[in-house]
């Protein structure tokens, strides 16, 4: 589809009228594809202008025709290649992708959003991951419709007549409204469907095998839905070019004017004014988009065969640069700043503390406590515990470590899950295939990993989960007996709770205990008067180990069943339901004997602390966006030291109003070098009253958490930064929930002159270098050299990344502004100027020895000027700098037209050239040499 049409507007005009440039009066019309439309429309624009202009209006041809066409032929050749070779690693991609076989849903994807009707497993219910969703890891629980769980057989579920009403397809992952009816029984069955009814696509079945009825598809699944369309990106380069481009343009056009007034006006001067226009038409510096879009590729090349970070892959060569302009750096946190794996790394027991390397001390304690019990019992399980009917004595140490362990076994929503030995066959019921219920064949599943690596540790030092069901769980011994508990309620963690509870009935002993964790804040009235347990915590949160308070209460029958009946109760009011059930479990919640406190360490990426450290002293602002618990969030922002040691972190209070966010807003305005912790939902409420103020306050922190963040949230997020900030923004994540916040960065990662000639000449429009001349200095006589300077460094890699702080003048854009850009205009001047009149004053009598002398000047000028720009010499650069000598040498030999070879091979000529290009090009030597002693920038001050 690229292609340029010329002369039938009326039928272009109708198959594309997005991107095209039109001339009504030279009858011209263009077709340019999007992204090529977008990056270089003005510059086009004006080429095609005067391309067609020169091939309509045959009077205005200076030239040949291909000086005109082949420099502008090359650019667009070179970016269609570019773009055309990114186009098709996209298309390898996208196929790898597409075709993939959806033949065993086990552990793989759900292709589509469902309604769960049935489960292999017997409870009813399945656990999911939802990391691809929003970007949690942990476990959810799915619940099957008790009308299909229901069914004696599989096969039955293809022969009642049922149908479910869904709502209409909508953005929120966390809620759903639907029914399910079966018309074919009497009466006719109505079932409420929620949120735990459903199985959204691009989540994995994590327990047993599940069957559903396929609600949404395509666009209206909820993963497609929280997805943005991608963008075509465009690099801050670019656009800074563009506005360069202008510049020239308008410089072009009033040099233009300028000879047409000189002139008088006289004649066509019309004419005479596009002619003008087509030959300072090489203002505009085709070499240099060429050497641009080369430079983005060398870059993006360097970076997948760097050997400090193997294994990147750049997806796209159009916007490499952009690395070295980022302000904001946007992350996800599970499994970009964490390998989201969990490591029990501490036991406090008030007196004695085991870290790491003194567990087989807990694990030789277990072993003696439950060998001695089994030794007291006749029975296969071990009889009532002798230290559980205990008068108040102080405890032995073993009998503490055995409590503590008990208590962290049973207190958590942990299932283990074995794989089937054998798959579904023919009809047989798939709940019925064998397990392998040995060690090597279980896993753990829960709603988060700290549980896990808890249940983790408790096997590792001898006391095992082996099975749980809704009613009951079982433990195994170091000895290989069985203890069975009967859970009699769950108190499920919280956000605003911030504990969890469990009550268990013995069945062994039939004693009754009340289990409880959580954190510090929360835990610290609850359980009996110490004094280490705060001191503790503050020790193992400078570790940045994740702590939890474990607790435990024994009760009698009496007072469960006082307890259990007031709960029920509390249940079925109709007015402050919550708040009736919560005072009852608090009730229960007082003196409890505090046990221990355990210590468990999210693993972070590797060298993520220096990573970070080194980016904030950068200048880089880094905002930490995550699905994840706002508990969690934090307590990572401080151990990867996304927030410095010597930081406040300021937590954004829940907020529901308007006058709520006014509020917090005030309360956050007063705090200062302070991090900010802020939920997605108190975030919404602030973008909705206060969205200005709020960001404003934002960019001021040096590092921002929002937690709980839907995909569309992040992807809101970076839009806001760049519509407030005006900065360019880099997002990083791992997962599909980031994949709208990547796109919508500037920048994502995923876890890859002459004017001199005619106002002497008369003011006449006629050109110097003509031909192949003008093509060859486009090309190859100076593109080398000039492209060489992508491998040029002002410091070593190593010195940039001992002092960051060099990062920070990159973000300024000194290297290219308005200013930079008139020096170089003012140079090009001056060195035009010496090469044109230096020629004409020193050519004897031939027109062609002006062209010969100031031609070759020319070359020799544009070589020595990348050198003097290189600041570090590389053997490649030497290279270009004598191959493009040597193709300008050797092409003299067949470029009779041009020049005299005769006189090009005399001593007159060299020592001509040679003076013209040594006045052009020493004294802005001799300038740069004495602003670099006077005012050196930063990084050579490291290097002297």
């Amino acid at each position: 589809a690229r292609t340029v049409w010329l002369g039938c507007p009326e039928k272009c005009e109708e198959k594309y009228p997005k991107n095209a440039i039109k001339n009504q009066k030279y009858n011209v019309f263009t077709f340019i594809p999007g992204v090529l439309y977008e990056q270089f429309k003005f510059f086009l624009n004006l080429y095609f202008l005067v391309v067609s202009c020169s091939q309509f209006v045959p009077a205005l041809k200076i030239g040949y025709l291909y000086t005109y066409w082949a420099p502008l032929g090359f650019v667009l050749t070179v970016t269609v290649v570019r773009e055309a070779v990114d186009e098709f690693r996209r298309y390898k991609r996208d196929k790898e992708m597409n075709s993939q076989l959806y033949s065993k849903l086990t552990n793989q994807r759900i292709p589509s959003d469902m309604v769960f009707l049935r489960t292999s497993e017997k409870t009813g219910s399945c656990f999911i991951r939802t990391d691809q969703l929003d970007g949690e890891t942990d476990w959810k629980l799915k619940v099957a419709v008790s009308c299909t769980q229901r069914l004696p057989a599989l096969g039955d579920l293809f022969s009642i007549n049922a149908y479910v009403y869904a709502q209409k397809p909508q953005l929120d992952i966390h809620s759903f409204e639907g029914t399910f009816t079966r018309e074919d029984s009497d009466p006719t069955v109505h079932e409420s469907l929620s949120i735990e009814n459903t199985l959204w696509a691009s989540t994995v079945v994590a327990s047993g095998t599940v069957i559903g009825v396929v609600i949404y598809t395509g666009k209206e699944t909820r993963s497609v839905m929280n997805t943005s369309n991608p963008k075509n990106k465009v690099g801050l380069l670019d656009l800074e070019l563009n506005q360069l481009t202008k510049a020239l343009f308008s410089a072009l056009v009033a040099l233009s004017v300028v000879m047409v007034t000189l002139q008088g006006f006289v004649g066509p001067w019309y004419r005479n004014l596009f002619r003008f226009l087509l030959l300072f038409s090489y203002i505009i510096p085709i070499s240099l988009r060429v050497n641009l879009d080369m430079g983005k590729a060398a870059y993006g090349w360097m970076i997948m065969k760097d050997d400090n970070i193997p294994g990147t892959v750049v997806r796209t060569s159009t916007i490499p640069e952009e690395l070295g302009r980022l302000v904001y750096l946007l992350t996800d946190k599970t499994g970009t700043l964490t390998q989201n794996e969990m490591i029990f790394k501490r036991l406090h027991l008030g007196t004695v503390s085991y870290g790491t390397d003194t567990m087989d001390e807990i694990q030789s304690h277990i072993i003696n406590s439950y060998s001695q019990n089994s030794g007291n019992s006749t029975s296969s399980t071990p009889s009532r515990k002798p230290q559980l009917s205990a008068p108040k004595v102080r405890k032995s140490v073993s009998s503490r470590i055995h409590e503590a362990v008990k208590a962290i076994a049973l207190c958590h929503n942990v299932t283990p899950v074995y794989e089937s030995r054998a798959g579904v066959s023919g009809e047989t019921e798939y709940a019925e295939v064998d397990q392998d219920f040995s060690d090597e064949n279980r896993t753990y599943q829960a709603s988060s990993p700290d549980e896990v690596a808890l249940v983790q540790w408790t096997e590792s030092v001898g006391l095992t989960l082996v099975n749980r069901d809704l009613t009951s769980m079982q433990l195994k011994t170091p000895g290989g007996h069985i203890l069975t508990y009967y859970i009699l309620q769950i108190f499920p963690f919280t956000s605003e709770s911030k504990r969890m509870g469990i009550i268990v009935r013995d069945e062994s002993s039939g004693e009754i205990t009340f289990y409880m964790k959580g954190a510090d804040i929360a835990m610290s009235t609850i359980v009996q008067y110490n004094d280490w347990l705060e001191e503790e915590c503050g020790n193992m949160a400078r570790e940045g180990l994740r702590t939890l308070v474990v607790a435990k209460k024994s009760l009698t029958e009496e007072q469960y069943q006082d307890f259990e009946s007031r709960y029920n109760q509390a249940k079925l009011s109709i007015h402050d339901r919550n708040l009736k059930v919560a005072a009852v479990v608090e009730s229960l919640e007082r003196e409890m004997e505090l046990l221990c406190l355990t210590g468990v360490e999210d693993q972070l990426q590797a060298d993520v602390r220096p990573t970070l450290e080194m980016l904030r002293n950068a200048g880089i602002k880094i905002w930490m966006l995550t699905g994840d618990k706002l508990e969690t969030a934090t307590c990572i922002a401080k151990s990867s030291h996304l927030v410095s040691r010597t930081q406040d972190v300021h937590i954004f209070r829940p907020v529901t109003t308007r006058g709520e966010a006014h509020l917090e807003l005030n309360a956050f305005r007063r705090k200062h070098d302070c991090a900010l912790v802020v939920s997605g939902d108190s975030l919404e409420v602030c973008l909705k009253y206060y969205e200005h103020e709020f960001v404003e306050l934002a960019c001021q922190c040096p590092a921002v958490v929002c937690c709980r963040c839907s995909p569309t949230q992040k992807a809101h997020i970076v839009k806001l930064l760049q519509h407030h900030t005006g900065k360019r923004t880099c997002a990083i994540g791992d997962g599909g929930n980031d994949v709208s916040m990547i796109q919508a960065a500037d920048c994502g990662i995923g876890i890859e002159g002459k004017a001199v000639f005619s106002s002497v000449f008369y003011f006449a429009s006629v050109p110097l270098y003509q031909g192949f001349l003008m093509v060859g200095y486009a090309t190859i006589y100076t593109m080398f050299p000039v492209f060489s300077l992508v491998l040029d460094q002002d410091v070593k890699p190593e010195m940039a990344l001992l002092y960051p702080e060099l990062y920070k003048d990159l973000t300024k854009g000194r290297s290219l502004s308005f200013k930079t850009f008139l020096i170089w205009v003012l140079i090009s001047i001056y060195q035009g100027g010496i090469l044109m009149y230096g020629a004409l004053l020193l050519f004897e009598s031939e027109f062609v020895h002006v062209v010969a002398i100031s031609f070759t000047a020319l070359i020799l000028t544009e070589l020595l000027m990348v050198a003097l720009t290189i600041r570090t010499w590389h053997w490649l650069m030497v290279v270009a700098e004598f191959l493009s000598l040597g193709c300008y040498v050797a092409s003299l030999a067949f470029l009779n037209e041009y020049f005299d070879v005769a006189f090009i091979t005399t001593v007159t000529f060299l020592w001509k050239v040679s003076a013209i290009t040594v006045v052009s090009c020493l004294p802005l030597y001799i300038l740069k040499y004495l602003k670099r002693k006077f005012s050196p920038p930063s990084y050579s001050k490291l290097t002297s």
